[in-house]
């Protein structure tokens, strides 16, 4: 299919790029609030599975310190994230940088989102679909909840997506992504506060 081999990447690599050209005073902006309230480094860098589980470094805007308990260990994320970080994932600024692994071809503007590289022997097999494409900044679950969803429908979500992707569906995600940034639907500043890990969830129901 024309879209999937050439149409999707084209619509990455330009979107992406005009997006970039567009915010870069809010990229600068942030990058300098990040700065002056966080310090270094004002870009986190993660390990994520992509498309066929090969791992790249997903990149967003730090949100949280880097404090430590006693034994040396992070404390848990409700008391590391900041108020300047709460703000910028209520807001989706911390995801921008994210444009930058869409350029690099790590992501897409739509798919599903990239989790946990531990989350990977919990999927089932029809699940496992997600990795035929790239995840992306946004994605058919996130349009139906984002973080709000259980997972069974999040993951189920995702491989529908895999399953029938087209330049109509995306246009469909990406205006309707617009709207619930816009209005701040769906957001968890903590997602595990709203909802078990996924290993721990499938680890505990076996």
């Amino acid at each position: 299919m024309f879209y999937n081999s050439f149409g999707k990447r084209a619509l990455d690599v330009t979107v992406s790029a005009i997006a970039l050209a567009a915010l870069s005073p809010v990229l600068l902006g942030t990058a300098v609030a990040v700065r002056i309230n966080l310090g270094k480094p004002v870009i986190f860098k993660h390990s994520r599975p992509g498309k066929h589980t090969i791992n790249f470094d997903l990149y967003k805007f730090r949100t949280m310190t880097d404090e430590r308990d006693l034994n040396g260990d992070l404390t848990p994320d409700q008391n590391r994230i900041t108020r300047l970080g709460s703000w910028l994932r209520t807001t989706s600024l911390d995801e921008l940088p994210e444009l930058i692994n869409i350029i690099k071809g790590d992501m897409s503007l739509v798919g599903p989102r990239p989790l946990l590289r531990r989350y990977v022997p919990y999927y089932t097999n029809r699940e496992r679909r997600r990795f035929d494409v790239r995840p992306g900044l946004t994605g058919w679950a996130q349009v139906h909840g984002r973080n709000s969803v259980s997972w069974n429908d999040r993951l189920s979500l995702d491989a529908w997506y895999a399953e029938n992707v087209s330049f109509s569906l995306d246009i469909r995600i990406l205006l309707k992504t617009l709207q619930m940034v816009v209005k701040r639907q769906g957001v968890a500043v903590v997602p595990n506060s709203e909802m078990q890990s996924l290993d721990v969830e499938r680890a505990e129901h076996g």
